[in-house]
């Protein structure tokens, strides 16, 4: 492995994560939609948006935007605080928490995985993990 190879996959990842969120998109002729990336071209990074806005205010259902045209691509929405999970998680499991920012998961007795599409693994813990992380997105939205 590289040193190149550790920004690259970096940026990949960062990529990845914005799917399924909010963003806006800026072309290079200068026009701006906004909607749910749904999903990517890793070759190109083409994208595709659901439910998507333009400037003057029309609605798509789906739009495709090639990769060579986009100028900018924005977060809009916030992502969730991971830290803040782990911190609540391990009040709950002391010692029993560990969690990798850069890949944005939380791991629980090494065998529970938490990223912010939800919690993976079964069993009475991962329904107690489970619980707290739903408890958690329930307290981010009423904060909004």
């Amino acid at each position: 492995m590289s040193i190149i190879d550790i920004p690259s996959r970096r940026f990949t990842a960062e990529f990845s994560a914005m799917v399924d969120k909010l963003v806006a998109v800026r072309t290079k002729s200068g026009k701006e939609y906004s909607g749910r990336l749904v999903g990517y071209e890793s070759s190109n990074y083409s994208i595709v948006l659901a439910d998507a806005k333009d400037m003057a205010g029309n609605e798509y259902h789906r739009i495709i935007i090639y990769g060579s045209t986009i100028s900018e691509i924005f977060l809009i929405e916030e992502p969730l605080d991971l830290g803040e999970l782990a911190r609540r998680l391990e009040e709950r499991f002391p010692r029993m928490v560990k969690y990798y920012p850069d890949s944005r998961v939380i791991l629980v007795m090494d065998k529970i995985r938490v990223t912010e599409k939800g919690v993976e693994g079964s069993g009475p813990m991962a329904e107690r993990v489970k619980d707290i992380f739903n408890d958690f997105i329930e307290k981010a939205k009423a904060k909004k």
